[in-house]
């Protein structure tokens, strides 16, 4: 599986920018696909996923101000992000995970792309 991740940049406080993550490749076998983010000197951390099956789940941060969506026809899943705050500056990783052997996961990640928030 291969991800293409787009649409950082620069905003400000309040502004809205929408993230876009074009997966390629064996997509068939996706579970589910989401976003993390990585602020500087911070881990990574899960921001929304949605699930082949539509269910989503967000990290409580971004609820009720993020958006994650799909279009299967496009093989794309989307971030909108709305009300933007300083501290969601990070950059964004577009990650899928599949079934792997023995019951466990695979991982596959897109390259990031920054957003950056001032007030």
């Amino acid at each position: 599986v291969q991800l293409q991740a787009s649409g950082g940049g620069l905003v400000q406080a309040g502004g809205s920018l929408k993230l876009s993550c074009e997966a390629s490749g064996s997509i068939f076998s996706v579970h589910s696909v989401g976003w993390y983010r990585q602020a500087p000197g911070e881990q990574r951390e899960l921001v929304a996923d949605i699930s082949s099956g539509g269910i989503t789940d967000y990290a409580d941060s971004v609820k009720g101000r993020f958006t994650i969506s799909r279009d299967n026809a496009k093989n794309t899943v989307y971030l909108q992000m709305n009300s933007l705050k300083p501290d969601d500056t990070a950059v964004y990783y577009c990650n899928a995970k599949t079934p792997s052997y023995g019951g466990s996961w695979s991982h596959y990640w897109g390259r990031g792309t920054e957003v950056t928030v001032f007030s």
